[in-house]
């Protein structure tokens, strides 16, 4: 993430010592200098553009955030324990610092000091265990809380919440950094759109996805300079872009890389670009359907032109992948081959397969993000080249993630947050993952799954996340085609944007106004 991205996501003093982190106030990064006399100000209200859909909107902060509008009204109400962060992968949020037991499977978070909710009562470790639990009884929750089971959730005290694993997990820490929202003990359903939160914004009204927050002058992470931010829902990249430039919103976030094209032909616009951000594949069934035979996802794989794929579809704002997750990792890919277009291997792969070109198949994919149907469109017109035949349907997001993610044969995925090899092992591809997008089993890959993630010593790991990525790189149902960059617009009076890379671009509690 910037700079530090490409570091190892634990410190090699996290290791069976205290991690004892400044506060997560001195952890941020902005993406332009101070204007007129250098200091920051104080007051003004952000409008920010955000998409989503009405179909898909969501007001509980441990249930899937298809919209990016929802996942940022979210984060800046709620706090997460850790953050992303700068001076390390893995900053403090609502815990203040975190210690690991000798054998890494017990952790002990403490939460901030001074850290309440929005009603003013004090945040306790029970409320944490309570929200935890809450988390982990979602259907998602075995890949949110990794190897954490519900009753291995424990508070000791009133400011220390224990976390024990099934197993050696030397990077649980960075693991808890986008979804472990906390929320007062005993919240009902029917009052997460109005339970009081901890986070740097307080919310003041919500209607049809759009949103007024403001500043929560008692936030324990600092000073919040903003006096609110306004969120807008927007359906498609270009009706944000188009608000931007008419001046009724001041940020467009995750705007994508046709607009970024069409405003850095402009002097009023700030683009801030944030390299290697969204990672963007095609997913294939590997349990069974048409591409369980692994010379069939391979065939796919070298049908590809990822260069192409760049050049058209990020209008060349991105990077060229190579079907492995995770390259926000020190150890990606090292030392693994470029995966490159081979159409007569293809060929001679799907025919050693055995594979059916007289049949039509379908891609389905949504228009979630900037992309991401254009991707599905052009991928079907490569494959084609190589025999295979593939219809692009497009799905809205309910539909989409109701009778599609998860259970369909070829699907496109975005993951908006550039993370570890370990991230993605552990959320997508490990067999007992809760979100196993390609429904993939690979025991080699657990083995090492494990093996990298209770690792006690640099060296270790990275053998072990070089098998890690071997094996994910020959056989997994993943094709990454490309990394697209992170683009949000922004007008000139804007300052302190974050620059981090997937969900670090929310953390907008240190953004100001010039004017």
């Amino acid at each position: 993430m910037d700079i530090t991205r490409r570091q190892v996501l634990w410190a090699g003093g996290a290791l069976g010592t205290a991690t004892l982190l400044t506060a997560c106030s001195g952890d941020g990064d902005t993406s332009s200098e101070a204007g007129g006399d250098g200091k920051p100000r104080k007051g003004g209200t952000l409008r920010v553009g955000a998409l989503g859909r009405a179909s898909a909107i969501t007001r509980d902060p441990h249930g899937t955030q298809a919209n990016e509008s929802d996942y940022l009204i979210i984060a800046l109400v709620y706090d997460t324990l850790t953050a992303p962060g700068t001076k390390d992968n893995t900053a403090p949020r609502l815990a203040a610092s975190w210690k690991p037991s000798a054998d890494l499977k017990t952790w002990r978070f403490e939460i901030a000091e001074g850290a309440t909710f929005h009603d003013g009562s004090p945040v306790t470790a029970d409320d944490v265990v309570w929200s935890l639990k809450r988390l982990r009884a979602t259907p998602s929750g075995a890949s949110r809380l990794p190897g954490i089971k519900a009753e291995n959730i424990k508070a000791e005290g009133k400011d220390t919440v224990v976390l024990v694993s099934d197993y050696a997990n030397a990077e649980l820490p960075s693991l808890t950094r986008l979804t472990t929202f906390v929320l007062k003990k005993g919240t009902e359903k029917k009052d997460l759109g109005k339970a009081p939160g901890t986070g740097p914004f307080k919310l003041d009204w919500f209607r049809s996805g759009n949103a007024r927050l403001v500043r929560n002058e008692h936030w324990h992470g600092g000073d919040v300079l903003l006096d609110a931010i306004e969120v807008k829902i927007f359906e498609s990249p270009q009706a944000m872009s188009n608000a931007l430039l008419a001046g009724q919103i001041d940020l467009a976030s995750n705007v994508g890389a046709v607009a970024a094209r069409t405003a850095e032909k402009r002097g009023d616009v700030q683009v801030v670009r944030r390299p290697d951000d969204m990672a963007m594949p095609i997913v294939m069934r590997t349990a069974d359907g048409p591409f369980a035979d692994p010379k069939v996802r391979e065939a796919l794989r070298l049908a590809v032109d990822r260069k192409a794929m760049v050049k058209q579809v990020l209008s060349g704002y991105g990077t060229v992948g190579n079907d492995i997750m995770g390259t926000g990792d020190s150890a990606y890919d090292s030392g693994i081959p470029q995966r490159g277009r081979d159409l007569a291997k293809a060929k001679s792969l799907l025919k050693e397969a055995d594979f059916d070109t007289s049949k039509t198949y379908k891609l389905v994919t949504t228009e979630d993000i900037a992309g991401l149907a254009e991707s599905a469109t052009l991928f079907a017109s490569q494959v084609r080249e190589a025999g295979v035949k593939i219809q692009v349907v497009k799905q809205e997001s309910a539909t989409f993630y109701d009778k599609t993610w998860l259970k369909a044969d070829l699907y496109t995925t975005y993951w908006g947050t550039n993370d570890s090899v370990i991230f993605f092992a552990s959320k997508t591809m490990e067999s007992k993952s809760g979100q196993n997008e390609a429904a993939w089993k690979n025991a080699a890959f657990d083995a090492a799954y494990r093996e990298s993630i209770g690792a006690k010593d640099a060296g270790t790991r990275a053998k072990a996340l070089e098998k890690l990525q071997r094996i994910q790189h020959e056989d997994s149902g993943y094709l990454l085609w490309g990394v697209a960059e992170g683009i949000d617009l922004a007008a000139a009076p804007v300052h302190g944007l974050p620059k981090l890379p997937g969900y670090g671009r929310v953390q907008l509690e240190r953004a100001w106004l010039a004017r």
